[in-house]
């Protein structure tokens, strides 16, 4: 595996890590400082400040864009909510493609409201991104499914399992991809199976680092920071660079009672110390 001891330049820092403390100005100034090499903003703080305002800063300081978070969000009760998500999304590619993000993350959205049926919204996603597709396409910008864990299904990620993103993939064809999150994915059997067969497609397009807590408070908001829980870190990330991945291990915390009420220095700070030791 590679040695990111004493190096920065392979980390890359998700915003929503430090998303109540700082705006998307302060997190390209936080990464400059600190010698982060990455970066991959969510839309909310990236239509705060402007797409292309973003782009220039991003561009000036000399990140990577690792991923735009996130598109998305498919399955939809009506028609006029299923025009919409497709509509969003398109603005998504066309914003990913402005700040030169490396991939658009894709949370594909769960049960449309009313519905019990999860192989329809499974086929929903499907068709959702086929329809986005040449767009995202011809902007350059290809698209990276994130399944998520299997407490999601209902409300924000029908695909659960690497290998249903890889049979999406398999089945939509050139430009969709997977990001590998360690969160979602390391208590998945067959993970290290289709981390590979994910490889040989050259389809890795992202890999996501937090931890496990035990016990954890909340499903959602309770991300640990790495070492600090019961993934096996070093070991995924030795399946996904064995598969080919070469990029950025962008650290993604959601932790409300602890990581968001820190300075956010002393974060970013902690996520090169676990990255360079436990990571």
């Amino acid at each position: 595996m590679r040695d990111f001891s004493g190096d920065t330049r392979l980390l890359a820092l998700n915003t929503a890590t430090v998303s109540k403390q700082w705006s998307l100005e302060q997190c390209i100034d936080g990464c400059v400082r600190h010698g982060i090499g990455g970066i991959a903003p969510w839309r909310d703080k990236l239509d705060a400040c402007g797409a292309a305002r973003a782009a220039g800063m991003i561009r000036d300081a000399g990140l990577r864009v690792t991923g735009l978070c996130r598109g998305g969000m498919f399955p939809a009760a009506t028609a006029e909510a299923h025009q919409a998500a497709l509509d969003d999304n398109r603005k998504a590619i066309d914003d990913a493609a402005t700040i030169g993000a490396e991939c658009l993350i894709l949370v594909v959205g769960g049960l449309p409201e009313g519905s019990r049926d999860i192989a329809d919204a499974r086929q929903q996603v499907q068709d959702g991104i086929a329809a986005v597709l040449d767009h995202a396409r011809a902007s350059g910008v290809p698209l990276a499914i994130e399944p998520l864990h299997p407490m999601y299904a209902a409300d924000r990620a029908c695909v659960n399992t690497l290998k249903q993103a890889n049979d999406m993939c398999d089945a939509l064809g050139e430009g969709v991809g997977v990001a590998v999150d360690v969160y979602h994915l390391w208590w998945d059997p067959e993970l290290e199976a289709e981390i590979a067969r994910a490889g040989a497609a050259g389809r890795i397009l992202g890999f996501h680092v937090c931890d496990w807590l035990v016990p954890t408070t909340d499903l959602l908001l309770d991300r640990g920071m790495m070492g600090d829980g019961v993934i096996d870190i070093p070991k995924i990330r030795g399946w996904v660079e064995a598969a080919g991945y070469g990029g950025c291990s962008e650290v993604e915390i959601f932790s409300q009672n602890n990581w968001w009420q820190r300075d956010a220095d002393e974060v970013l700070a902690t996520c090169i110390e676990r990255h360079q030791t436990v990571v």
